[in-house]
């Protein structure tokens, strides 16, 4: 069985979206059923991770030592089950490169501020009606998705959004991980009930 692909974007592709693709690798190691990805909608083929970033990923338990930046194609975006854009403005950008996949495209802030009052339980049970592991993610994934309209939009607008730290200092750095963090931890929650679910 073909594992269920998460696609991390951000920018450049050497801070926010490998961040988020290793934190998630690292939670979700034991399983076999993901496959994790990540690029950027400006970024340079190749581009390694900036010290800050690296040491952030370290901190959090991910592996930042093999980290090669990607120009996103829409062959990446169209192979991907599930993906994760670091701010509203990459969302936008992934949806418009294939349109097909706005239903499972949500900033991972976003996705997690809509799951997050889901008990395992109820996650659980969602999966659980489907025939296979992949297609139990799946429909977890739609779960989560139909909550827009009872969760509602955010106090703010920028709630949604991961700080762009680039280039602006320790402090930035620190205010993304504290944004980033929780919700890729919310994300890894959800993925590993998913998946655990017995088909």
């Amino acid at each position: 069985m073909a594992a269920f692909s998460v696609l991390t974007v951000c920018s450049g592709n050497i801070c926010r979206s490998p961040l988020a693709e290793q934190i998630l690798r690292a939670r979700l190691a034991d399983i076999p059923d993901f496959a994790f990805s990540s690029a950027g909608t400006f970024a340079g083929d190749g581009d390694r991770m900036p010290e800050e970033a690296a040491a952030l990923s370290l901190r959090f338990g991910g592996d930042p030592s093999q980290h090669s930046a990607r120009y996103i194609t829409e062959t990446m975006v169209a192979d991907a089950d599930l993906v994760f854009a670091m701010a509203r403005s990459h969302r936008r950008e992934i949806v418009e490169l294939v349109p097909r996949k706005v239903a499972v495209t949500f900033t991972l802030r976003e996705f997690a501020r809509l799951s997050r009052e889901l008990s395992d339980a109820e996650i659980a049970a969602v999966a659980s009606g489907a025939p296979a592991t992949r297609a139990g993610i799946a429909e977890v994934v739609a779960y989560v998705a139909s909550r827009k309209g009872q969760v509602g939009f955010p106090s703010s607008t920028g709630d949604d959004d991961v700080l762009d730290p680039y280039r602006r200092g320790d402090e930035a750095y620190e205010q993304a991980a504290a944004q980033l963090v929780p919700a890729a931890d919310e994300v890894a929650r959800v993925l590993r009930v998913a998946a655990s679910v017995a088909h």
